[in-house]
């Protein structure tokens, strides 16, 4: 004879948002596992004791309330995600990809298999070159991928930068000191570190180096060893700028580099260093080439429906 299973959620506000408006995010779960889903109090049951069945209701359930706790919103979108990851064939290598960073204040999953592809080829790959558009999570991924190896052990630093300006990185325009100059290019990225991290405590790593921000002009003559470099909005650099980047990897580190090809603010006489990159090293060895694309978006559906409306644009010209 077939019996319920129940899970418990505490929380009645987070049970009210995981059932969400007139229980439509129980209606999702309902039609993907073709059982019905019931409530009562604090519990969620289905009707139906086959052990596939109870596993998959599970792994959804529990999925959903850790991205909650990992600060994601509950919503349709976030109940699709949960479904899609687990009715793919990858689900396992999904899993293996989460970021638990030691002492942070969120857990990363990856929402898709490029994404994940992504976070283990840096876990993998000394030299990491991914490319995608706005809102696929490529620079969000790198720097919480880079905290998980920082805090882990595995490096004793973390560098970010950026190309400062978009072709030649004319810092003396710019009022103020270094810092004042450098602060609105590099903002996104400490953004990202202290989204991840308790409060305070990326300002302290970075007061102690361990953490430093830095525009890409200022990497000449430096070899970094034991750490992880982040260079983002690469597409914006020149070959001279990419070759500089990539031949300060020293002893111990690794180097991850993010960019929008479809987003190349460079005059149209100076050619994309990124762009010349993902071409020169594909089959370098230890080098890992990834391209991320509009299935990966992430960050707003809307992103998504913009983005595939400039690419339509472009294939009609």
């Amino acid at each position: 004879m077939k019996s319920a299973y129940t899970i418990v959620v505490p929380d009645t506000e987070i049970l009210t948002c995981l059932c969400g408006t007139n229980d439509s995010n129980l209606r999702l779960i309902e039609n993907y596992l073709g059982v019905p889903v019931f409530t009562h109090g604090n519990e969620l049951s289905i009707g139906d004791a086959d052990s596939d069945i109870q596993e998959k209701f599970k792994f959804i359930i529990d999925r959903i309330l850790d991205e909650s706790a990992a600060g994601e919103q509950i919503s349709p979108d976030l109940v699709r995600s949960v479904l899609q990851y687990e009715s793919h064939d990858s689900s396992e290598m999904l899993a293996s990809a989460v970021i638990k960073i030691p002492g942070a204040v969120t857990t990363v999953f990856p929402k898709t298999v490029n994404q994940a592809e992504f976070i283990l080829s840096m876990r993998n790959t000394d030299v990491v070159l991914c490319a995608g558009p706005a809102g696929s999570g490529k620079t969000y991924l790198a720097v919480a991928e880079a905290l998980r190896q920082l805090f882990s052990g595995a490096v004793s630093r973390l560098v970010l930068t950026r190309p400062v300006v978009e072709a030649g990185e004319n810092l003396g325009f710019l009022p103020g000191d270094l810092e004042q100059k450098i602060s609105p290019y590099l903002r996104p990225l400490f953004d990202s570190v202290e989204k991840l991290m308790p409060k305070g405590v990326s300002a302290k790593l970075t007061e102690a180096g361990v953490i430093e921000l830095a525009p890409l002009a200022y990497m000449r003559g430096r070899t970094l060893d034991n750490c992880i470099l982040i260079l983002d909005e690469a597409q914006n650099t020149t070959k001279e700028q990419m070759k500089l980047f990539l031949t300060r990897l020293g002893q111990g580190s690794k180097v991850f580099v993010t960019g929008d090809i479809t987003q190349i603010d460079l005059p149209r006489r100076i050619p994309s260093g990124f762009v010349h990159a993902l071409e020169i090293l594909n089959r370098v060895e230890g080098v890992k080439i990834m391209h991320l694309d509009e299935d990966d978006i992430v960050r707003n559906p809307l992103v998504k429906r913009i983005v595939q409306a400039y690419e339509n644009d472009k294939d009609e010209k």
